[in-house]
């Protein structure tokens, strides 16, 4: 993921270079500690009053991971600008988000503090989740035997035993692309979708949604409701090849009880 994002390593291995600004055990300790603080309960935001006392110590916590997180986006970004004036072709994702910081036609202006939140988005983000997806498609796989063998022999058949899968290899994996599908269907990443914010009334499944209304998508939900799954419980990627279904534009994870033209609105 850090090689998509930034092209490179921005860290070292046990500080056996000088050159990095964090050492690879202080990047995955940084990651951690995000997503630990990201899930607590401050009692200072319940209650203001002991907000002045952060008798937890998760302010200051935040504090000093802030610290960290800014000195090695901001290496990452400064290495990127300057890598930038030898080289216009963008190399990664971070290319990508400086590029379009330049744009002078861009309406909303991204600032400094807004391109390390996009970086630290797209790292910390991106690295927790695929991880994830990863865990319990392998926890699907070691339970189903059956599904390891029809994709070992659709492999085979494909690419042989002779070299790795590459990206232009995937649209001729059916079956494999199936078992991604019924991971998200069955595994969600989270329960619940981050809030969506409609932009004009409309009506869904009978509910009369206002413009300006948060809206909350209950993709765990969506994905184990026996009146549009058959056997949702079940670990079954063959549902994905024998049905018109797809996680773009036929109705699936998020878009499931949304006619098409009612999800851009949400």
């Amino acid at each position: 993921m850090s090689r998509m994002v930034m092209s490179g390593k921005y860290y070292n291995d046990e500080s056996k270079s000088n050159t990095s600004v964090v050492s690879l055990e202080k990047l995955q300790w940084m990651l951690d500690e995000f997503f630990l603080l990201n899930g607590v309960i401050n009692l200072g935001d319940w209650v203001p009053l002991l907000s002045w006392f952060d008798s937890q110590g998760y302010v200051r916590r935040m504090k000093e991971l802030g610290k960290s997180f800014v000195e090695f986006h901001n290496s990452v970004l400064e290495d990127h600008k300057a890598k930038a004036k030898e080289n216009s072709v963008p190399r990664d994702m971070v290319d990508v988000i400086l590029q379009l910081a330049d744009d002078p036609n861009l309406e909303v202006k991204l600032t400094k503090d807004h391109l390390m939140g996009l970086v630290h988005d797209l790292l910390a983000g991106g690295t927790d989740t695929s991880a994830a997806t990863v865990e319990w498609a392998f926890q699907e796989l070691l339970r189903n035997p059956k599904i390891i063998e029809k994709a070992n022999q659709e492999l085979d058949r494909v690419n042989g035993k002779e070299r790795w899968v590459e990206e232009e290899d995937f649209c001729r994996l059916p079956y494999i692309d199936a078992i991604i599908k019924e991971t998200f269907r069955l595994h969600p990443l989270c329960a619940l979708l981050p809030p969506h914010y409609s932009i004009e009334d409309c009506n869904i499944a009978g509910y009369d949604i206002p413009k300006g209304t948060t809206v909350f998508v209950n993709a765990w939900s969506l994905g184990r409701n026996p009146k549009y799954w058959d056997r949702p419980e079940e670990f079954i990627p063959e549902r994905f090849l024998e049905n018109d279904i797809d996680i773009k534009g036929q109705l699936y994870i998020a878009a499931i009880w949304f006619r098409k033209e009612e999800v851009p609105r949400i």
